[in-house]
């Protein structure tokens, strides 16, 4: 792995960037890279009061802490309303991060991802990241995100089908004790968005590599 990259994760809520690269985006930053994070949304008025909002944004806060992120911006679009904006408009508002941070390596949420949100900004990410105009990203992958990922319909171009895989066994404690910041989401087991839950997909994830624990990635593009 190189280090010294700048590193983008862009969660379409609070939450996601751990549930999808926690693992990841504490062993890049351990090892001399600058992870930053974009958090994309903010909940509606209508369905979300501000308190709520606030301790979500604080608790995600807390949870990068604990994972060594250089950077996070939360931008201010209506979740779960992302579809209503136009993708011109997100995709300039994500294009303006990746100029000023310089982003060359770019993971993003699956597009096939159940929550319509997620597939927003995957599309207005990649218009984001064309590898036009002197553009710094040379790399994107995709994450998977349990509660929205393992939801998707069950057809070719919605299936997440990983053929990156990072193993995070070193790291995988760091990234339960971040998630664990995130009490107003995390629920018990079954539920997908627990604890055990996310263990148990680390373990199987590496387990298809030989891993005790790995985190697995849709490559989208490399450019080298």
């Amino acid at each position: 792995m190189n280090t010294g990259k700048n590193i983008l994760v862009i969660a379409p809520h609070p939450d996601d960037e751990v549930l999808g690269c926690g693992g990841v985006m504490t062993k890049y930053a351990s090892t001399g890279n600058k992870v930053h994070v974009l958090i994309m949304s903010r909940g509606v008025s209508h369905l979300y009061g501000p308190d709520k909002i606030d301790n979500v944004r604080r608790e995600a806060r807390e949870a990068q802490k604990i994972i060594g992120v250089t950077d996070t911006r939360f931008l201010d679009f209506p979740a779960p309303e992302l579809d209503l904006v136009s993708i011109s408009e997100i995709a300039r508002a994500i294009e303006k991060v990746l100029k000023e941070w310089q982003i060359e390596k770019l993971f993003l949420p699956h597009k096939g991802d159940i929550h319509n949100d997620h597939s927003v900004v995957f599309k207005a990410a990649m218009v984001a990241a064309r590898p036009i105009n002197a553009c710094t990203v040379k790399e994107i992958y995709c994450f998977e995100t349990l509660s929205e990922t393992e939801w998707a319909h069950p057809f070719s171009n919605d299936v997440f089908i990983p053929n990156f895989f990072v193993d995070i066994t070193d790291y995988f404690n760091t990234k339960i004790e971040a998630m664990k910041c995130f009490k107003s989401q995390l629920r018990e087991y079954p539920s997908s968005r627990s604890l055990e839950a996310l263990e148990a997909l680390s373990k199987f994830r590496g387990s298809t590599v030989g891993y005790h624990y790995a985190e697995a990635f849709m490559i989208v593009r490399v450019i080298e």
